[in-house]
């Protein structure tokens, strides 16, 4: 057997792996996470985490949920619902009942459960939760509405229903006692009051710490990693599951006291988490085993997983949402998409021990139950996604798009020309008068302070896959490169200096700040816009076989400044300071150039060989 450690570096390696297959493939990476657990697992025997670890194996995977959720719920701000606050409370409450109840017959009826395990298993089974949820909303790119529904539930209803299933086992267990008794069942009541409020505290403490400066910079991150550990942990001492409602208590509170520090860690929250969510599902999947995975395709499970797909979501999903502002494609979508994850499985196993314990023999099956659940929807919901939403016009993939910050002559020029060729191109400035170029030629864009709070919530940047901070102020543009370079990537964000070398005004920056100098680090804002002045055009040239790049290059004057490469696949290639590229037959070749010295050029080539 391989050692404990060995096995950590087995997890990290296939964990982080599968989440680059996924981004290398283009598609969910839950399943590729899924498949290599199972691999290592059950197929292949290398390990089972669950033996392996002993008595690690709860208290990892526990606190590993409870971080996961925390870093869910600390984005909830009640101000990115606006009017989709009644849906999300709907879905979140009465949807999550219907779901229960219709659970529970689907279990009773279907899978052949007894009325006390169906009931319990139908409360759990309400959760969707943020470690499948928010994997694939980044790879799908569903608009804002579907998406924030999704999100809001996932994270909202994870600990409700686990919850949920904790009060329908203790309703169970004081009915069927011979000598039923209110206190067990009122302290379920009291803990559950006691971890939101445990919650609410812990969150104003840590928020008061960092608002008062009594915390520095280089400990804000260790200790709300400790205190979310230790909110969780003091709750879920006294009841089982209440710890999950206090994280979430204490995320959603840091999220409404409007805490710059938070966002200034948002990055640090989304790779623990992917890190984690990663680790988690690898070990969970490979602590399975072969009888486990082959019941799965039994008639009663399967029937009962189509069921819960395809009647008793959707069923929730439409008659908690009568009469909100979700239109029948948005009811479509979120009535799809409900796949289930850790929470599940963890809470699951719990209850099918105890079941079995308290002589309830068909509770044996809930392990296979509720895998065959998390492993069908997790592959057919992340599959469909993508699809579904774009078949309902929810999705906003397309041709990677282009979001300038700054608005000038060249800026909308350039973004017009991309235009032409159904890039999506939107341009971002505070001033109105500077947006005047924009406006006149017809270009997105938007009126506002790109890093401002309310900016983040009212501009949906999801279509946009590159940035070029193009303003006249190479520190604001160095500073707009270092926000956003974590959520665009190094090689998509881009900036282009605003003045000479020599000119006192422009900052002495140094080049890996803020991402990669546009065109070079030579060619400036007020260069550009003064050949604009001078009559140099945007020009679009396609390179074929018989035009190759070489001949295209020597037709183009000296004075050409070459834009970017557009790929057949939407792709753009941009002429930066440090890379190289060069143009196939099919891409076509944006330039900025002088129609009048491109002809002089051509004229001279002309004539050489002539003579």
């Amino acid at each position: 057997m391989p050692s404990i450690l060995f096995e950590f570096m087995l997890i990290g390696v296939l964990g982080i792996g599968s989440q680059w297959l996924a981004w290398r493939f283009k598609f969910p990476a839950i399943v590729a996470m899924a498949a290599m657990g199972l691999l290592i697992g059950p197929v292949l025997g290398l390990m089972n985490p669950q033996e392996d670890f002993g008595e690690l194996y709860k208290p990892i995977t526990s606190a590993a949920v409870a971080i996961i959720l925390f870093a869910g719920s600390v984005n909830l701000s009640f101000k990115e619902l606006g009017e989709l606050e009644k849906p999300v409370f709907r879905i979140s409450t009465l949807g999550a009942l219907i779901a229960w109840l219709l659970g529970s017959l689907t279990a009773h009826y279907i899978a052949g459960l007894s009325w006390a395990v169906a009931f319990t298993i139908g409360a759990l089974f309400i959760v969707t939760g943020p470690t499948v949820i928010l994997p694939l909303l980044r790879q799908s790119k569903l608009k804002p509405r579907p998406a924030k529904i999704l999100k809001w539930e996932s994270i909202v209803v994870d600990p409700l229903g686990a919850l949920l299933a904790v009060f329908a086992f203790e309703i169970i267990a004081f009915f069927s006692a011979e000598d039923p008794s209110l206190r067990k069942l009122l302290t379920f009541f009291a803990a559950s009051i006691f971890a939101a409020f445990f919650g609410w505290i812990c969150g104003r403490l840590v928020g008061w710490l960092f608002e008062t400066g009594r915390m520095p910079e280089y400990l804000k991150s260790p200790v709300v990693f400790v205190a979310v550990i230790f909110c969780f942990a003091v709750p879920d001492a006294i009841v089982l599951q209440t710890g999950l409602l206090s994280v979430t208590a204490m995320g959603i509170t840091l999220a409404n006291m409007q805490i710059s520090s938070l966002a200034d860690m948002r990055h640090f929250k989304e790779n623990i988490s992917i890190l984690l969510i990663s680790a988690i599902f690898i070990m969970l999947a490979a602590s399975l085993d072969m009888e486990t995975i082959q019941q799965v395709f039994t008639p009663r499970v399967i029937g009962y997983v189509v069921l819960m797909m395809i009647v008793v979501r959707p069923l929730s999903i439409f008659l908690s949402t009568i009469g909100t502002n979700l239109t029948l494609r948005e009811k479509t979508l979120v009535g799809w998409i409900a796949p289930r994850g850790i929470v599940a499985l963890t809470v699951s196993g719990y209850f099918a021990n105890v079941f079995v314990e308290a002589g309830y023999e068909d509770a044996h099956i809930l392990t296979t139950l509720t895998f065959g659940l998390v492993i069908f929807t997790v592959i057919i919901h992340g599959f469909s996604m993508g699809w579904l939403a774009r078949k309902l016009d929810l999705s906003m993939v397309g041709n990677p798009g282009v979001l300038f910050i700054g608005s000038s002559r060249f800026s909308a020029g350039f973004a017009s020309a991309l235009a032409r060729e159904k890039i999506p191109v939107l341009i971002v400035d505070s001033s109105w008068e500077r947006l005047k170029h924009a406006r006149d030629l017809g270009i997105p864009f938007y009126h506002g302070e790109m890093l401002s709070e309310q900016t983040e919530y009212q501009l949906d940047t999801m279509p946009y896959d590159y940035l070029i901070a193009a303003t006249d102020f190479d520190s604001y543009n160095a500073l707009i490169g270092t926000t956003f370079v974590p959520e665009y990537g190094r090689r998509n964000m881009f900036r282009i200096v605003p003045y000479e070398k020599n000119d006192q005004n422009r900052n002495d920056l140094a080049v890996n700040v803020g991402g990669r100098h546009l065109f070079g680090a030579d060619i400036t804002m007020t260069e550009l816009n003064e050949r604009l002045k001078e009559g140099f055009k945007f020009s679009e040239t396609a390179i074929t076989r018989q035009y190759d790049y070489e001949q295209y290059v020597n037709d183009k004057h000296e004075d050409t400044v070459y834009l970017c490469i557009l790929k057949p696949s939407g792709q753009i290639l941009f002429y930066a300071s440090d890379s190289e590229i060069t143009a196939e037959p099919g891409d076509r070749v944006f330039s900025l150039t002088s129609p009048e010295k491109e002809q002089i050029k051509i004229q001279e080539r002309l004539e050489q060989k002539q003579d």
